[in-house]
């Protein structure tokens, strides 16, 4: 009985130390930029949704790391839609953000 106890009380935490998305090397050029007015110069080739689990049974993740895997998703999505920018359209909800994709030439 302990050993359970002692794995529902330790499980949430190991869990909250895992990273479960990992950028893609086509990604590492890509970069994000503060919310706001359209990057000046570049051509919008889109917009990205993107998801990731934001609580694991009655444990809410750390809202950083979410903030995270989600910026991580949405530049592993951009060079698909020929970006090499993207800028968040607004905070992250239950697990979910949305990004427009611009390609700058930098």
């Amino acid at each position: 009985m302990r050993l359970v106890l002692l794995a529902a009380v330790v499980s949430p935490l190991l869990l909250s130390a895992c990273t479960w998305v990992h950028l893609a090397p086509s990604a590492r050029d890509v970069r994000v930029v503060a919310p706001g007015a359209a990057p000046a110069g570049c051509e919008k080739r889109g917009e990205v949704s993107v998801s990731v689990k934001d609580s694991v049974a009655f444990y809410e993740r750390n809202t950083l790391r979410v903030r995270d895997e989600l910026e991580t998703l949405a530049r592993n999505e951009a060079p698909g839609l020929q970006a090499d920018t993207l800028q968040a359209l607004g905070d992250p909800a239950n697990g979910e953000q949305r990004f427009a994709a611009y390609r700058c030439g930098r």
